[in-house]
């Protein structure tokens, strides 16, 4: 079974129906469905093409998982909510279309989408969970359309709408260094998870939290500076930073924090 036309006279996909067909390389839905069930197409991973039609409301959790030869997708205007881990492992998305209609992008919807190199928030998005670009490693510009209420972007990052809070580091960059601009006050859970090309990092002062897992498996990460201003450091921040060393000031958190977590550090004075 390679191809699937559904009949017009369904009005929903349920939960499964497809997962796990793993020859499936096409589908075609009516506009009769409104709504696709969760893990609906999970691990079909011979899917390279699928028509969402306008009917569709709702795309909920983990529909699309481990797709991973589905290259582009286009989710119409009539999607208001993707739901948790919608296209975790679509490895081969090169291209997604938000609509504005959306204004939930649940926790890990994209995650794992490696070959995905930019993508655009439109106006209507109101919130965006936790780990959403996780291991997306060649996204390079995150955009963030600017009638936005609640998101911004600044050089491909995206950010808070008043640009306090550092939400998502674009990994795929090949930068070496990165200067945390001066404003943000907060780094974001898993902010810059998995990214491999930085080898340094500047913290300004300003900045009090920094979130779980923030830096984790940042492989090449050698030398990253955090000021005075730092109160709270969440757990795992540093995991798998094998070569880190922290430029702390002296009897400062971050120099406790060091020592507590048996991370090489550097004190120095503060000017």
């Amino acid at each position: 079974m390679t191809n699937i036309t559904i009949s017009n006279s369904v009005t929903s996909i349920g939960g499964f129906a497809f997962g796990g067909c793993s020859s499936l390389t096409s589908i075609t839905i009516p506009n009769s469905v409104t709504s696709i069930g969760s893990s609906a197409f999970n691990f079909c991973s011979s899917l390279t093409s699928i028509t969402i039609p306008n009917s569709i409301t709702c795309i909920d959790d983990s529909a699309f998982w481990g797709c991973s030869s589905l290259k582009s997708i286009t989710i119409p205007d009539s999607v208001t909510s993707i739901g948790k881990y919608a296209f975790n492992g679509c490895s081969s998305l090169t291209s997604i279309t938000i609509p504005t209609s959306v204004t939930n992008i649940a926790y890990r919807t994209f995650s794992y989408c490696k070959s995905l190199k930019s993508i655009t928030i439109p106006n209507g998005v109101t919130s965006i969970g936790e780990y959403v670009f996780a291991g997306c490693s060649s996204l390079e510009n995150i955009k963030v359309d600017d009638k936005n209420k609640y998101y911004s972007s600044l050089d491909g990052n995206l950010y808070n709408l008043d640009k306090t809070k550092l939400v998502q580091y674009s990994i795929g960059k090949t930068d070496k260094i990165f200067n945390i601009p001066t404003g943000v006050t907060s780094i974001d859970n898993y902010a810059f998870a998995g990214c491999s090309s930085l080898t340094s990092i500047t913290i300004p002062n300003g900045v009090t939290g920094i979130g779980d897992s923030a830096f984790s498996e940042c492989s090449g990460l050698t030398s990253i500076t955090i000021l005075n201003s730092v109160t709270s450091i969440g757990e795992h921040a540093f995991d798998g930073c094998r070569y880190i060393s922290i430029r702390v000031h002296k009897g400062s958190y971050a120099e406790q924090y060091a020592k507590e977590n048996k991370i090489h550090s550097m004190g120095f004075k503060e000017d």
